[in-house]
């Protein structure tokens, strides 16, 4: 990040080179195993990744809070005067939703002018949303005193994209952006918040997220409905034991289901959270023991519970992910985040990772039409204050 850059592009949008602005950043997050499970109470396995969301902000004397952002060109200016209302599929929803969560605690908030700079692509199941919430939060938290630690920061995000902009994710992205370490995967329990950082040791592979560049926004994908058929199958499961969520089962339960679940895509939806509960924490467990062999294993296996039972996946993740499988020096490959577009990761060996990229590039256009684009991320440190 140029720094020195980013302070010129905020002075020339807001001019006042005699006050100076303050920086936060927050990371964007990958998911190396474990979806759909956090909002079923589940457990979780992301980290924290390098990239993520970049904010200028400083107080003025005014009542007008002032939006920018490098990525795209659509400034937005609007008053202090209580609670904001949504701004159709405006992207300054991210950041008014925790501000209402701020002035909500009674937290006195003034004139602001911010700049916003992300290198997580935006759409591509990172977590740019909860990243631009985060460092939104973790900058007001600091600016005016208002004395959060960071899991009431981490809650109040998750609130602000719930009932602010309508998506109704989980914990876990706020979580991860909030909490990453360096060099650590982050491994939760969506239901008790109980987490565990894990030191992430790769030996002779790295990790390689390959976004489809096919974008979905997934307010109007079928996320919601995945939500609704897992609530479903928890009432359906009364009949079996009391039950809050899903996860609250466990592997040796999942030949029940059709017992007590009629309806067939219901079951599948159960089939995959519980399994894949299994599968993550199997995972942590040799990846303790060094046995990212079969780490990678249980990568494939939740690709493929993903696609077969929980059905988010489609052409463009299935041919990263299969075509993948074929090219040597590939340990495990799937998709993360919600689906339906977006991302995968990959653990691949870093003697074949050039040549990864560029099979797989070519083979995918030549099925998709599209050219995917490649990152080889570190894992980072969760949001925060910078020096400028």
């Amino acid at each position: 990040m140029d720094t020195k850059n980013f302070l010129n592009k905020f002075y020339e949008k807001y001019g006042n080179r005699n006050d100076k602005p303050v920086l936060f950043f927050s990371p964007g997050r990958v998911n190396l195993i474990g979806e759909h499970t956090d909002y079923n109470g589940g457990f979780v396995f992301p980290c924290a990744l390098n990239y993520g969301t970049y904010l200028l902000i400083r107080k003025i004397k005014s009542n007008i809070l002032r939006f920018s952002t490098l990525n795209f060109n659509d400034d937005e200016e609007t008053v202090l005067k209580g609670l904001f209302v949504n701004k159709s599929k405006k992207w300054i929803n991210y950041p008014l939703g925790v501000i209402n969560e701020f002035i909500k605690r009674g937290t006195q908030i003034t004139g602001l002018e911010f700049l916003y700079y992300g290198d997580v692509p935006n759409g591509a199941g990172l977590s740019s949303s909860a990243s631009i919430e985060m460092v939104t939060a973790v900058a007001l938290n600091e600016l005016f005193s208002a004395g959060l630690i960071t899991l009431d920061m981490v809650k109040m995000s998750q609130k602000a994209e719930n009932e602010f902009v309508g998506m109704n994710c989980g914990i876990m992205d706020q979580f991860a952006v909030g909490f990453g370490k360096k060099d650590h995967a982050i491994f939760l329990n969506c239901d008790t918040l109980f987490y565990e950082n894990i030191p992430v040791v790769l030996q002779d592979c790295s990790l390689i997220i390959t976004n489809t560049n096919k974008r979905r926004g997934l307010t109007n994908s079928k996320y919601n409905e995945r939500r609704a058929e897992c609530d479903k199958a928890v009432e359906l499961l009364q009949a079996y034991k009391p039950l809050k969520n899903l996860s609250e089962l466990n592997t040796d339960e999942i030949h029940l289901l059709d017992k007590f679940i009629s309806d067939p895509v219901v079951s599948k939806r159960a089939k995959h959270v519980i399994s894949e509960n299994g599968r993550v924490t199997e995972a942590v467990k040799v990846l303790k023991e060094n046995n990212i062999s079969r780490f990678g294993e249980l990568m494939n296996l939740s690709h493929d519970s993903l696609r077969d039972d929980y059905e988010v996946t489609g052409i463009e993740l299935d041919t990263l992910v299969y075509e993948g499988r074929k090219l040597p020096g590939v340990i495990g490959t799937r998709m993360t985040g919600a689906g339906f577009g977006g991302c995968t990761v990959s653990i691949v060996k870093n003697s074949d990772s050039a040549k990864f990229m560029t099979d797989l590039s070519a083979t995918y256009l030549k099925k998709t039409g599209l050219v995917p684009d490649f990152y080889q991320p570190e894992i980072g440190n969760g949001a925060g204050r910078l020096d400028l």
